[in-house]
C-alpha cells in the first residue's frame, strides 16, 4: 500500500464530511481529492513523472496540502523549502535537489527551474479531470524530499518514502487515540515534518476536522481555541512558553474540549510541562522525532507523562543506547540513540557518504546522547555534537540550561563550549532576561548545584536566542564572548 490508499480512509470514505477549515472557507475530504487531483493531472500535462522533484517555498496555505496530494498521487517527490530561508539557503536546496518546478510567490531571479504561483497553478488546473490519475504501487517510493535543518552545517535532503510516512501516522493515530472525531488546530509550519508528518498525515489518515493556520500567534490563541475548539494541538516547547501567559480564565475556556497537548522538535523543560499543568489543567506528551526518522519515541497516552522524558520507543521501532564503540551502556548510563524501524528513511539525497556514516551495522545513528531509566523511560541530554569536554570532563549543556532555567527571571538558557588554554574548553551561558544579569547570583546557585567543571565561566545577556522554525536553539549563530 502507499500513501494513496490510507489517505482513502478519508478522501473517499469520507469524502462528504467537513475536513480543512482556513480563514472562513470549509472544504470536504472529496474536494480536496478531486483539487489534488485536477493538480496531479496538471503536473503531469506538464512534463514531470514519477521520481521527478517539485520544490514549493510557501508559507501554511491550502494550496500547499493540495499540491502535496498530487505528488502523492503521482510519485513525484515533493521538497518542501523553509520558508524562513533566504537567496543562499535556498539556492542550496534547489541546487541539490534538480526541481523540474518550483512553487512559489517570492521572487527568485537566482533560481533557473520554473516557477509558479500556487494560484496560477490552481487556475491552469481547473479543466484538468478530476479522477484519480495513475500513481504510484510500491510503497517504498520517495514521498518528499526534506532538508535537514542545519544548525551545524550544510542542510541534506532526507529520503521518506510512503512506508515511512504511513508507519508513522498509523503509529501515532494508535498510541495518541486519534481518531475522526477529533479536531485539530495546526499552526505549524508544513514545511517541517512535525506538521507534515505528523499532523497532515494523521488528519488524512483519522478523517478529523482540522483548522489550518498561516502560522502560529500566540496573541490571537486564545480566539483560535475558543472559536474553533480543538481536541489536538502539536506545538513546539516556545509555543508552549507563550501560552503561560494566557490569563487562568481564558485558559481554562481554551482547555475545555481539548483531549491532547503535545510538544516536540525541541526539548521541553520541566518546568514549563509542570507551569502548563497548573494552568490549563492538562499534562503536555512530550515525544522525540527528527527528520530521518519521524518520531521515534513517545511518552505514553495513559499512563505516567514523566517531565524530563520523551518516554518509550514507538511500536515496531527498535532502539539501542551505545557507546563510542557501538556496545550498549547500561541501564542510567549516558550513551548515542541508535534505532532500526519502517519509520528511517531511505538515505540523504545524492550523499552516499554521508549515508554510510549514519548508519552503523543497520542502525540509524541519531547523534542524541540519552540514558534508559530502569523501568524504560528515555532521558535525553542533548547532541553528541553539543558535548563540551573540559578538563577530561564530559558536560552535556542542557543539564545545566535545565538548571539555569529554574532560577527567577531566566526566560530562556543556551550553553556552549568555548576554546580555553587550559582545559581545553569551558562551558558559557547565553541568557535571555527581562532584567539585567545579577552574574554572581548565578554563579553562586550553580555552584551549590552542579560540579564544578559544569559552572559556566561566563554568562551573557541576549535579546533571544537564534532560533529555527520550529524552535531548536542555532548555537552555532551566537555571538562570540565579548561581542553580544
Amino acid at each position: 500500500m502507499t500513501l494513496s490508499h490510507l489517505f482513502d480512509l478519508s478522501l473517499l470514505a469520507r469524502r462528504d464530511v467537513p475536513a480543512l477549515e482556513w480563514q472562513g472557507q470549509t472544504w470536504t475530504f472529496g474536494e480536496i481529492d478531486a483539487r489534488s487531483n485536477r493538480l496531479a493531472h496538471l503536473f503531469l500535462h506538464l512534463g514531470l513523472a514519477a521520481g521527478d522533484r517539485l520544490c514549493v517555498y510557501l508559507a501554511n496555505c491550502p494550496a500547499l496540502i493540495d499540491i502535496y496530494l498530487a505528488c502523492v498521487k503521482t510519485g513525484i517527490i515533493f521538497v518542501p523549502i523553509n520558508i524562513l530561508y533566504r537567496e543562499r539557503e535556498i539556492v542550496h536546496i534547489v541546487g541539490d535537489a534538480e526541481p523540474r518546478l518550483i512553487v512559489t510567490r517570492a521572487e527568485m531571479p537566482a533560481l533557473s527551474a520554473p516557477l509558479h504561483t500556487p494560484e496560477d497553478l490552481v487556475l491552469q488546473a481547473e479543466n484538468m479531470p478530476a479522477g484519480r490519475p495513475p500513481g504510484p504501487i510500491d510503497g517504498d517510493t520517495p514521498a518528499a524530499l526534506v532538508y535537514t535543518s542545519g544548525t551545524t552545517g550544510v542542510s541534506k535532503g532526507a529520503i521518506l518514502t510512503h512506508n515511512n510516512l504511513a508507519a508513522n501516522a498509523i503509529n501515532l493515530a494508535v498510541c495518541w487515540q486519534i481518531t475522526h472525531q477529533d479536531r485539530m488546530l495546526l499552526g505549524l509550519p508544513l514545511f517541517h515534518v512535525h506538521a507534515l508528518g505528523n499532523g497532515l498525515h494523521t488528519w488524512l489518515a483519522a478523517g478529523y476536522r482540522m483548522r489550518l493556520l498561516e502560522r502560529f500567534e500566540h496573541r490571537r490563541a486564545a480566539a483560535e481555541f475558543e472559536q474553533f475548539q480543538p481536541t489536538l494541538f502539536f506545538g513546539v516547547p516556545t509555543v508552549y512558553v507563550r501560552l503561560l501567559d494566557t490569563p487562568p480564565a481564558a485558559a481554562a475556556r481554551m482547555a475545555a474540549r481539548m483531549r491532547l497537548f503535545v510538544s516536540g522538535s525541541a526539548p521541553l523543560p520541566p518546568q514549563v510541562l509542570d507551569d502548563f499543568r497548573d494552568l490549563f489543567g492538562h499534562t503536555i506528551l512530550e515525544r522525540y522525532g527528527m527528520t530521518e526518522t519521524l518520531m521515534n519515541i513517545s511518552n505514553p497516552y495513559a499512563g505516567e507523562r514523566r517531565p524530563g522524558t520523551v518516554g518509550f520507543p514507538l511500536p515496531g521501532i527498535s532502539m539501542r543506547i551505545v557507546n563510542a564503540q557501538g556496545t550498549e551502556v547500561t541501564t542510567g548510563e549516558q550513551g548515542e540513540i541508535e534505532l532500526r524501524g519502517p519509520n528511517v528513511f531511505a538515505g540523504y539525497w545524492r550523499r552516499p557518504d554521508a549515508t554510510e556514516a549514519a548508519f552503523r551495522n543497520g542502525w540509524f545513528r541519531t547523534g542524541d546522547v540519552a540514558s534508559r531509566a530502569a523501568d524504560g523511560y528515555v532521558t535525553l541530554h542533548g547532541r553528541k555534537s553539543d558535548l563540551i569536554i573540559s578538563g577530561g570532563f564530559n558536560i552535556y549543556p542542557r543539564e545545566i540550561e535545565e538548571f539555569l532555567l529554574e532560577q527567577d527571571g531566566v526566560a530562556e538558557a543556551a550553553v556552549v563550549g568555548v576554546p580555553d588554554s587550559l582545559r581545553g574548553e569551558v562551558p558559557v551561558a547565553y541568557l535571555v532576561t527581562p532584567d539585567p544579569l545579577d552574574e554572581h547570583r548565578l554563579e553562586q546557585a550553580c555552584r551549590a548545584s552542579l560540579a564544578s567543571f559544569k559552572v559556566p565561566r561566563a554568562f551573557i545577556r541576549v535579546d533571544a536566542l537564534p532560533r529555527t522554525a520550529l524552535g531548536k536553539v542555532q548555537k552555532h549563530l551566537l555571538p562570540p564572548p565579548g561581542k553580544s
